[in-house]
């Protein structure tokens, strides 16, 4: 079994900047894909960024230039520094890893932008 710690959301205003971490732990064999994902109340979860295990990153348009996804393998955390922050990315931020072909989640960080 895997377990994930998340920590680094809250309350920041518009324009300001937040670092979301997430640590893996438990019966890690080799995490392939780290990524972040977001929902809000009504709409689905949705793909913020991901790393893969060789740092090919992916990111949704509406954060590109804003976000930056990395990941430190020794610790098996992958973070997401988040800048320019704008109301809409109002969110649970969860943590998602793909390690021996499971998937795991975490159990979501809200980030709340204020104007």
């Amino acid at each position: 079994q895997v377990q994930l710690v998340e920590s680094g959301g809250g309350l920041v205003q518009a324009g300001g900047s937040l670092r979301l971490s997430c640590a893996a732990s438990g019966s890690i064999w080799s995490i392939n894909t780290m990524g972040w994902y977001r929902q809000v109340p009504g709409k689905e979860r949705e793909l913020v960024a991901s790393i893969s295990r060789d740092s090919t990153t992916n990111y949704a348009g509406s954060v590109k230039d804003r976000f930056t996804v990395s990941r430190d393998n020794a610790k098996n955390t992958v973070y997401l520094q988040m800048n320019s922050l704008k109301q809409d990315d109002s969110a649970v931020y969860y943590c998602r890893v793909i390690t021996a072909g499971r998937q795991y989640w975490g159990q979501g960080t809200q980030v709340t932008v204020s104007s």
